[in-house]
């Protein structure tokens, strides 16, 4: 904001000026930038919500592992997007939700053998 503002708004950050400059960074409401969109339809998309790992994850989005963990999927659980758990990573219905995306049918015709 600081360098966007110094350079096209005479320095004075406001309200209008933060999100013009939000909005060059594709910044979304919710301050999730590229890689963190990426993350999550990744997951919502490909993986049908998970559970997936977290190498798994950081192998089709090219990202190291370490940083998806410790930099990216903080902020994603605090929203309430995404959750550990010990069999890999799951997307939330709130993530759903925010990205419009319908959630898989789990129990469609052909995805779970029969029990009789």
């Amino acid at each position: 904001m600081r360098d966007y503002a110094q350079v096209r708004a005479d320095g004075h950050i406001t309200k209008a000026v933060a999100g013009t400059a939000l909005n060059l960074l594709e910044v979304d409401r919710f301050g999730l930038d590229e890689i963190d969109q990426k993350i999550m339809l990744t997951i919502l998309e490909k993986y049908r919500g998970g559970p997936v790992g977290l190498n798994t994850i950081a192998a089709s989005i090219s990202e190291e592992a370490d940083t998806i963990e410790e930099v990216y999927e903080p902020y994603l659980i605090q929203l309430g997007f995404l959750n550990r758990t010990p069999r890999g990573r799951v997307a939330t219905d709130l993530a759903y939700d925010y990205f419009k995306i319908q959630r898989p049918d789990l129990f469609r015709r052909g995805d779970h053998p029969a029990l009789f």
